[in-house]
């Protein structure tokens, strides 16, 4: 959108990566016969969020655009039962659910107002 030079400069891209380092602390104390599992899962759908966010970021058309944020959209959704199952199963105490399902809460937010601009043509070309 106008005003920015940069993906990084997007609080839905910064929100994101921020929980991509969260995601990765988190399932490094997962057991480690989750290493291919659980913790694989995800840490990709965790990357998956400010990567599509930064390719999206410099696609011209407004549909190109749309379909890697709403990629973005469903690995933040992903990665929320991830949370949910890494508490679940007893590999993270409610505190680090909050942190981490806060963390997914802000970035969405900042993500779906990011796409309700370029929805709205505010500065993004067909």
């Amino acid at each position: 959108m106008e005003g920015t030079r940069s993906y990084e400069e997007l609080l839905a891209w910064q929100k994101a990566h921020q929980f991509v380092v969260l995601a990765y602390n988190l399932a490094a104390t997962f057991p480690s016969y989750e290493q291919y599992g659980l913790c694989s899962q995800f840490r990709r759908a965790a990357v998956s969020i400010p990567a599509n966010i930064a390719e999206g970021y410099k696609k011209l058309g407004k549909q190109d655009k749309l379909r890697f944020f709403n990629i973005a959209q469903g690995s933040l959704e992903e990665c929320r039962y991830y949370c949910l199952l890494a508490k679940d199963l007893g590999y993270i105490n409610i505190d680090k659910f909050t942190d981490a399902t806060d963390t997914i809460r802000d970035a969405s937010y900042f993500l779906n107002a990011y796409i309700k601009g370029v929805v709205n043509n505010n500065g993004i070309k067909e």
